[in-house]
């Protein structure tokens, strides 16, 4: 439904137009900005309120949208733009000038999201790496090149997403995030071309860290020394050297997906004050260091569709006293697992303390009753799991007689938990 701004005329009066200023834009804020610029023509005082209002979103279309942007822009006057969203199509000569006008307004939060045809890279204006009063900066798409040879000053900054942009070198890298001394919430998706063989975050305020990487690096590798992190993700890094994060005391939760050919086993070491994990990892290339224990972990998450996960399964049961849930999900949508060779489980010499103590909730999502180690691994916590309140077992799609066949076996396990309420869905 489209937005539109009614005014209401009473006895002759635009009662709307006698609003304060100050709640007019504010009110304008919540609109389209083609919207609000469309209201210059209702009135003459109306005619230049928008060029006042703190929040501006463009979409450029085509050329002709690109010039009208940048017009727009020029006659902006509000001495603060908390927000200025820029997308869609444009030329490599408008991300200067658009920037450079957004910064020169003190903008507080800049998103810049285009697509230049055929075009190499657009460097981003390192000039413009010096604006204090910037507090978000999300910068998207591969058009665009970060080119900082020397330290910047951008101490306001909280919030900097990189998505698919590419970098000049390493130290552009470095001379960027130590010019952002309270940066919380850092966001880098890399993708080709890579530049980069060193990828160096040292922030100590820190408190945010989500890592996208497809380039499938080779001799190269991250450094993390973020000792403020709460919040930690990695997806999809393959073939990079993952130096251990250094001491991370605050760390809440932490995912770790599709990774794999890391060159560094010691990434779970380095999340062993996390009190949620989510892990996507094989068994037979990350190895969790002798003695490292998750003391604070109330939380597992684990994906059951890597070779002999059940391993893995085993180490984290075995190094978290306190986990109070357990989630185990297939993502795969068929009954297929591909990559997951035969074997056995062992159980555990001891049952885990978790097990004995702790663990109160078992989920598993896409269970399959079919495969011997999973019902395996089902059973086994379920005979030993004292203090389980709830079991939830969720399957694929399968006939009511195999269904039943199922229900009938998991019913028949002794349970260690007399209160333990089983759910089928």
């Amino acid at each position: 439904m489209k937005r539109c701004l009614r005014i209401r005329v009473v006895m002759g009066r635009d009662r709307i137009s006698e609003l304060p200023e100050e709640l007019l834009l504010k009110i304008l804020s919540f609109l389209p900005t083609k919207t609000v610029i469309s209201t210059s023509v209702l009135s003459k005082p109306w005619r230049s309120l928008w060029k006042l209002v703190p929040k501006l979103e463009f979409d450029s279309q085509d050329r002709r949208t690109a010039e009208n942007v940048g017009r727009s822009l020029l006659l902006h006057k509000a001495p603060v733009l908390e927000s200025l969203h820029l997308t869609g199509l444009c030329d490599d000569i408008d991300v200067g000038l658009w920037a450079g006008i957004a910064f020169a307004r003190n903008v507080r939060e800049f998103l810049l999201q285009v697509w230049i045809p055929f075009s190499m890279p657009v460097t981003f204006p390192s000039s413009l790496f010096f604006c204090d009063t910037l507090e978000t900066l999300k910068l998207k798409n591969p058009p665009i090149e970060i080119d900082v040879p020397s330290p910047v000053s951008m101490k306001s900054l909280r919030t900097l997403h990189l998505e698919y942009v590419t970098y000049k070198d390493d130290e552009s890298i470095c001379n960027l995030l130590s010019g952002c001394p309270n940066l919380e919430d850092l966001l880098v998706h890399r993708g080709y071309p890579n530049n980069v063989m060193n990828f160096v975050i040292v922030v100590p305020s820190l408190k945010r860290l989500s890592i996208k990487d497809f380039t499938g690096g080779r001799n190269g590798g991250y450094v993390i020394n973020a000792p403020s992190l709460k919040y930690f993700q990695i997806e999809r890094l393959s073939g990079y050297e993952l130096c251990p994060i250094e001491d991370a005391p605050e760390l809440v939760e932490a995912n770790i997906r599709n990774v794999s050919n890391i060159v560094n086993e010691k990434i779970l070491g380095s999340l062993k004050s996390a009190k949620r994990l989510s892990l996507d990892l094989s068994p037979l290339e990350i190895k969790c260091p002798a003695g490292a224990i998750f003391y604070q972990l109330v939380c597992l998450e684990m994906y059951t569709h890597k070779a002999k996960w059940w391993n893995l399964l085993t180490i984290m049961l075995d190094s978290s006293p306190k986990l109070q849930v357990l989630k185990l999900i297939d993502q795969n949508q068929d009954s297929s697992k591909d990559g997951v060779v035969g074997g056995k489980w062992k159980e555990p010499k001891r049952v885990p303390e978790c097990l004995l103590s702790h663990l109160e909730t078992f989920v598993w999502t896409r269970y399959d009753w079919r495969r011997e180690e999973e019902k395996v691994v089902a059973k086994y916590i379920l005979r030993n799991a004292r203090r389980l309140n709830k079991a939830t077992f969720s399957t694929r799609p399968i006939e009511s007689k195999k269904k039943l066949e199922m229900l009938n076996e998991m019913n028949g396990v002794v349970k260690a938990s007399y209160s333990c309420h089983l759910v089928f869905e």
